[in-house]
């Protein structure tokens, strides 16, 4: 007999296969829909996408997981606060990031605040900032380099940094972003 948690993978597995999008691409979308009530967010990913119901709960099931912290509350985990509501789509960018950054060392200090996460070393080296419902900025300490492109001077978005780069996705961690992140970190 097949378990209950079995037939979740399953259902997982079967959500991508029919959709080809993944569970983590559809709790973006329901994160991003602007909808905070679990009735409005299923109906929008039946009316709008065309799930089913079992699928859109699932989905929205997993969105509130997302925003919740193991004690149960969000409000008790900065990070899921910051990641909550409209900006939940957000929080898969937050991640490719943290990734990037734990895999420089065992010496990467993840330091959530209020409005923003401080990635720290022996001091701050960069920070991550969910700033509106589309964007993640990332500031970055890279004194002496100049900006150019994506890597903007940081202007008024934060005087602990001296770059930013905007991050609509996950995707927008690239080479480029991770190079950047592990020269500020050599540095720090």
């Amino acid at each position: 007999m097949t378990t209950p948690e079995e037939a979740v993978v399953t259902m997982i597995r079967n959500l991508e296969e029919k959709t080809g999008k993944s569970l983590e691409q559809w709790i973006a979308i329901a994160g991003a829909s602007g909808h905070t009530k679990h009735g409005e967010v299923v109906s929008f990913l039946k009316e709008k996408h065309g799930l089913g119901h079992g699928y859109a709960n699932l989905v929205v099931h997993r969105l509130k997981e997302a925003a919740t912290s193991a004690t149960g509350s969000a409000e008790a985990d900065p990070i899921a606060q910051q990641y909550a509501g409209p900006k939940a789509g957000l929080r898969p960018i937050y991640d490719a990031l943290i990734r990037t950054v734990e895999s420089f060392g065992g010496d990467v200090e993840i330091s959530p605040k209020r409005a923003y996460v401080s990635v720290r070393r022996s001091k701050q080296f960069a920070l991550i900032q969910p700033t509106t419902k589309d964007r993640v900025d990332l500031g970055i300490q890279l004194k002496g380099v100049a900006a150019g492109g994506r890597l903007e001077a940081s202007g008024s978005f934060n005087a602990m940094v001296s770059h930013r780069v905007r991050l609509a996705e996950a995707k927008d961690v690239d080479a480029q972003v991770r190079g950047w992140l592990k020269q500020a970190y050599d540095a720090s």
